[in-house]
């Protein structure tokens, strides 16, 4: 198996969305651009959010096996993707690619 790269690329947080829909919580993603994982056997890696590992574990255990070219050309780099996680209020954009 191929072992796959998540990196976080964008962090955007919606303070107009968050006030007027979000209750107040005290803790909040803990990601930070740039920041990486290693995937190995398409397994989550220990210390990757749960909920953006949701978002993007099927794409994750595709690359690992060797699969690709999501959507018939949709990234330039055939073995990779770009995944966002399910936290409407910020939103973190990964990439996700393929590692020898």
């Amino acid at each position: 198996m191929k072992r796959v790269k998540i990196t976080a690329v964008r962090k955007i947080q919606h303070n107009d969305l968050m006030k007027l829909y979000e209750n107040p919580i005290e803790h909040t993603c803990d990601v930070v651009e740039g920041q990486s994982w290693i995937s190995i056997n398409g397994m989550k890696p220990d210390s990757l959010c749960p909920e953006a590992w949701k978002s993007m574990r099927e794409f994750v255990e595709a690359l690992a096996i060797g699969e690709g070219n999501f959507f018939d050309g949709w990234m330039k780099n055939p073995n990779s993707a770009m995944i966002s996680c399910n936290d409407g209020f910020r939103p973190v954009s990964f990439y996700i690619e393929t590692i020898e």
